[in-house]
């Protein structure tokens, strides 16, 4: 016999039946959400060559996120299903796991559950991680070698300078937890000299015999000058770079 009076079946089995239009409605009206014509899209050319790469990516993203709503109504729909039917055969309102009775309360909230509070499946967050990663660790992999004081051009400097170029990430995405600015990102770009030992390096060269001594005026000049480690008297041209002539 049943722990629910048949006031409280009757609801619940009007509710479940509600649902179930509703879910079915879905279904029909909104072409499967979109799956239809996302499939149209992605294959109404013979080629994807002429596209852009971000286009396709959007595709396929439309595709997935179509796909896991169809499962889920597909699956909500299923448990309506089984729960009127468990009505029928005087089943509803049993968890299935230790087939104790499932209180009212909590039927009234997920009239579709099949399990009680305690035998509720939890979702498992998975921690796994890719095996690409053992290989990749540190960062950059076996070609960053800042561990063993290596000077050289490696693979964090390649990085460097690809990413130099700009990239898809925000400072919301950066690596440093305090991060304003895109200028900011660039990694160790307030340490690293760009090759040169010496800031100065970055913007003084010579002629080949080193008889003549130029001064290239870079931003890192002008930001060696503007922290008073140099003075625009000592420029042999002698421009201050406030000058409208300046460049």
């Amino acid at each position: 016999m049943s722990h629910l009076t048949q006031e409280q079946l009757n609801h619940l089995q009007q509710k479940l039946m509600e649902r179930k239009v509703e879910l079915e409605r879905r279904m029909v009206y909104n072409d499967q959400h979109g799956l239809g014509e996302s499939e149209r899209d992605m294959t109404g050319e013979l080629s994807h060559i002429d596209n852009h790469p971000g286009d396709v990516g959007t595709e396929v993203f439309e595709r997935g996120k179509d796909l896991a709503l169809q499962d889920r109504v597909d699956q909500e729909l299923q448990r309506v299903i089984f729960s009127l039917e468990s009505i029928h055969h005087d089943r509803y309102g049993i968890c299935v796991t230790c087939g104790q009775p499932i209180p009212y309360e909590r039927l009234e909230v997920l009239p579709d559950t099949q399990y009680c509070v305690k035998d509720t499946p939890r979702e498992r967050v998975s921690r796994d991680r890719p095996v690409e990663e053992e290989v990749l660790a540190p960062a950059f992999g076996k070609s960053s070698m800042d561990e063993h004081e290596y000077a050289a051009f490696d693979g964090e400097d390649a990085w460097q300078i690809v990413e130099s170029w700009g990239n898809s990430n925000s400072p919301a995405l950066a690596e440093g937890n305090e991060i304003d600015s895109y200028n900011e990102m660039d990694i160790e770009n307030g340490d690293d000299q760009g090759g040169f030992v010496e800031v100065y390096e970055n913007f003084v060269a010579t002629n080949i015999d080193g008889s003549e001594v130029f001064v290239v005026r870079s931003p890192q000049y002008i930001d060696y000058l503007n922290r008073g480690e140099g003075s625009y008297l000592l420029d042999p041209y002698g421009n201050d770079p406030d000058d409208e002539s300046f460049s």
